[in-house]
């Protein structure tokens, strides 16, 4: 078996290790890719950070989410990097903790742009928390997800 993950936002794709975070691109939280987003329909705007599988919010905050599968594998999306130092300013929340959600379902507001002009990187770790490192399957290692395309998948047995 095998969990498809989508890709939450629009953007980029980027491989772990280019994260300017050393957890993230020494795969130490789980295995994955990245997405660098940029709304395809207004490159300055918002965008809406949707959930990658199907389950249900175990962990939510301003600038990150964990989704829990049934089978109790669990995939974290962290919005951008060293963004919990702007205290939730510039995101918005769709949904509660202990949500349930379906894919491609709205989870968070986030603006690249403002977190980029603060000198962050907008850069969005998508993992599964606690794989083995590169035991993720890219749909494609490089080039342009759109929110809901196939990210990577996972063997899940």
């Amino acid at each position: 078996m095998t969990l498809t993950v989508y890709s939450p936002l629009g953007g980029e794709i980027t491989p772990l290790h280019r994260v300017p975070d050393e957890v993230f691109a020494s795969e130490l939280v789980g295995s994955g890719l990245a997405v660098d987003p940029v709304d395809p329909v207004d490159p300055g705007g918002p965008c809406v950070a949707q959930a990658p599988i199907r389950g249900k919010i175990v962990k939510l905050h301003p600038h990150a989410f964990v989704v829990q599968a049934g089978d109790g594998t669990a995939v974290l999306v962290h919005l951008g990097i060293d963004t919990v130092r702007l205290a939730g300013e510039g995101f918005h929340a769709h949904v509660c903790e202990g949500d349930s959600v379906e894919v491609g379902q709205q989870v968070i507001t986030l603006h690249p742009d403002a977190v980029r002009e603060r000198g962050l990187s907008a850069m969005c770790p998508v993992v599964v928390l606690g794989s083995e490192s590169g035991s993720a399957k890219p749909g494609a290692a490089s080039g342009i997800a759109t929110g809901g395309s196939i990210l990577f998948t996972w063997p899940t047995s």
